[in-house]
C-alpha cells in the first residue's frame, strides 16, 4: 500500500473515530469521497471506518462505565429492556452517543457491546458505500 493510501485510511479512521464521540463529525462524507475517488480502497475503507467509528463508540461506553453509580435513571430504561442489542442503533445521530454511554452506565458486557456496536455501524456504513458507488 503506498502512502497516500495510508494517509486517505488514516484521515479516515480518525474522521470516523471522532465521529463517534460528543465531538461533532461526519465520516460518512469522508467515506463516501474516499470510495468515489479511489474505489479499489472499498473493502479497507469500510473496515477502517467500521472499525475506528466503533472504537470510538467504545470510548464513550468506557466513559459511561467509569461513572460511579449509586441509582439508574429511568431514562436507561429502553436499554436495560434491550440490552446491548440496543448498539445496533449506535450509529443514530444525537441517541447513538447516548446509548454508547447508557451501557457503560448500565455495566452492560462489553464484548457484546463491541459486536453489537460494530454490527450496526458496518451495515451503516456498508448503506454508504453502495450508495456512493
Amino acid at each position: 500500500m503506498h502512502d497516500a493510501e495510508l494517509a486517505a485510511l488514516g484521515g479516515l479512521a480518525l474522521a470516523a473515530f471522532l465521529a463517534a464521540t460528543l465531538l461533532p463529525g461526519g465520516s460518512e462524507v469522508v467515506l463516501a469521497g474516499l470510495v468515489a475517488l479511489r474505489p479499489e480502497l472499498t473493502l479497507q475503507a469500510l473496515l477502517v471506518a467500521t472499525a475506528a467509528n466503533t472504537a470510538g463508540g467504545m470510548s464513550t461506553y468506557l466513559l459511561g462505565r467509569i461513572v460511579p453509580r449509586k441509582e439508574v435513571p429511568p431514562q436507561l430504561a429502553a436499554v436495560r429492556r434491550w440490552g446491548s442489542l440496543s448498539l445496533l442503533l449506535s450509529w443514530v445521530p444525537l441517541i447513538g452517543d447516548a446509548l454508547c454511554a447508557a451501557a457503560g452506565v448500565l455495566r452492560l458486557n462489553g464484548l457484546a457491546c463491541l459486536l453489537w456496536m460494530a454490527a450496526g455501524k458496518g451495515l451503516r456504513y456498508a448503506v454508504v458505500v453502495w450508495a456512493a458507488t
